[in-house]
């Protein structure tokens, strides 16, 4: 792995050579900034301000080829994703998404009722993403590079994540500033039987997903955005609460956990040149007494990071655009433990993710990675080759 760190350092030198040279070139179309900058129910949203009542159509999909070594591939309709907008007057407005993963598994992954106040102020209420990070909000395929999300999305995050709540979302053009904040139910740490959330993958099977939800203590998650530097976001989330429990557990000590979350996000985009970078980190209350009573080995503490960069190699008036990119990524699920656990090295991964994005048109992209990935036990690193195929409309 150490290795590879010198690979990394020379792309983003040549990336930024490449760039130097054409610092006279026109900005990215309008269209291609925005594809950037929207996910797919704010889309809808939009859409819907087009039309004086009804309802709009949209959706994504991919289509994914995996190969590690020495192991068979895998070819997989990952997702395929409808959304659905309906407008029943100037300030009120539905917002479902249905989806389908593997083919044969079914999820309501979105399914809010979105009322405008004013300019400034919306009001939610129902089945939403919680906003944390970047590729929980903005995961539809045209949007990142990369066959695969991140995986620290998919261990620390954990993407998609999404719960019943209420809230207030909103933006400020004078200060630059996006905002969200909503009461959601927690995780489910245990379901009566079995605690659910454990060291290798943190708190992902936790997720309710709004299926028949154990509600019994509120919590709080906020995000600003603020883009007043051009081509420049950033964002920083919280999400501050406590996991639920079954009934015949909820009083017994151990049965939930306190949770604090943080994460710092940042996308640039300038002409050719785009960036992001993400950092996550979790503190987790009372993994002690969780472990002593699931035999479970969660940590009290995660965190992790990407960074990545990408450059468009063909000219920037054409439509089509074909991104180089590389993203280095370093998560650890037991940054920290209680004292009745051991550390598990195995949980502390590291990953170089590089390859390209052909974008066809804006919504349909051709994707090329190769990933290498090392853990903390083992720093012989194993390879996987990915491809696929995404559009999101």
């Amino acid at each position: 792995m150490k290795n590879k760190l010198p690979h990394l350092l020379a792309f983003f030198m040549i990336s930024f050579g490449s760039y130097a040279q054409n610092v006279a070139d026109s900005l990215e179309t309008s269209m291609n900034q925005n594809l950037l900058q929207i996910n797919g129910y704010q889309r809808i949203l939009q859409n819907l301000e087009a039309i004086p009542n009804g309802m709009t159509l949209g959706g994504y999909a991919e289509v994914l080829y995996n190969q590690p070594e020495s192991v068979n591939g895998e070819i997989d309709v990952q997702r395929l994703i409808l959304l659905f907008g309906y407008k029943f007057d100037d300030r009120t407005q539905f917002v479902t998404e249905l989806e389908f993963e593997h083919v044969k598994e079914v999820y309501i992954e979105q399914a809010f009722v979105n009322y405008s106040v004013n300019n400034s102020l919306n009001v939610r209420a129902g089945l939403m993403l919680v906003p944390m990070g970047i590729i929980n909000e903005y995961h539809e395929p045209t949007t990142f590079n990369g066959v695969e999300r991140p995986s620290m999305d998919n261990k620390l995050v954990p993407t998609t994540w999404r719960e019943i709540g209420i809230g207030v979302s909103g933006r400020s053009d004078a200060m630059s500033m996006r905002y969200q904040a909503y009461i959601f139910n927690g995780f489910l740490s245990h379901n009566g039987t079995t605690g659910l959330v454990q060291g290798s993958n943190g708190l992902r099977s936790g997720r309710q997903k709004g299926a028949e939800s154990v509600f019994r203590t509120p919590n709080l998650s906020m995000k600003l955005d603020f883009y007043g530097i051009n081509g420049l976001r950033l964002g920083l989330s919280g999400y501050f609460g406590r996991t639920q429990a079954a009934n015949e557990v909820f009083d017994t000590s151990g049965s939930t956990v306190g949770l604090s979350m943080i994460g710092f996000d940042a996308r640039y985009n300038l002409r050719k040149f785009t960036a992001r970078c993400q950092y996550i980190t979790s503190s987790i209350k009372d993994a002690f007494e969780y472990n002593q009573l699931t035999v479970k080995d969660l940590g009290s503490g995660m965190s992790g990071y990407y960074i990545e960069g990408a450059y468009n190699l063909l000219p920037i008036r054409n439509r089509q655009r074909l991104f180089a990119f590389v993203r280095y990524e370093n998560f650890d699920t037991h940054a920290s433990v209680p004292s009745n656990t051991d550390r598990n090295a195995a949980y502390h991964r590291k990953e170089i993710t590089t390859g390209l994005s052909y974008h066809l048109a804006p919504g349909a992209v051709f994707k090329m990675d190769y990933q290498s990935k090392s853990t903390g036990l083992d720093d012989d690193a194993k390879g996987q080759i990915n491809a696929g195929v995404g559009v999101w409309f």
